[in-house]
């Protein structure tokens, strides 16, 4: 059973989805059962780049990984979302951006990211 803000994404096409209202049935997308994007905290070393960082003060400032990560057209964040109680806010980023947004928000409990390539990232 899916459960509310999984992710999920087509290994064929590269179609993600977020659920927003779950249900009992399979997600399929391109013929294939969408694979779901477990959310990773730490793999490899990799969260100096990947791992976003919340700033909380009057406003919640989110920039992803304690060093910058690469925002080329191979390999970039495509998005950031804020999730606080059932509010979920999402800013997406295209190649040449810097990987962090501040969110019209005071509270978060917690921050996820997508990496194009390393998937999906948990603060």
């Amino acid at each position: 059973m899916t459960k509310k803000l999984e992710i999920y994404k087509c290994e064929v096409c590269g179609n993600i989805v977020e659920l927003v209202h779950t249900g009992q049935g399979e997600l399929v997308c391109c013929g294939q059962p969408m694979v779901k994007q477990d959310e990773k905290v730490d793999e490899e070393n990799l969260t100096e780049k990947h791992r976003p960082i919340i700033e909380s003060g009057e406003n919640t400032k989110v920039k992803i990984g304690s060093v910058p990560h690469p925002m080329e057209e191979q390999h970039y964040i495509e998005w950031v979302e804020i999730i606080s109680g059932k509010e979920v806010c999402r800013h997406e980023f295209l190649p040449g951006d810097r990987a962090e947004n501040t969110f019209c928000s005071k509270n978060a409990d917690y921050a996820r990211a997508y990496c194009n390539i390393h998937g999906l990232w948990k603060s």
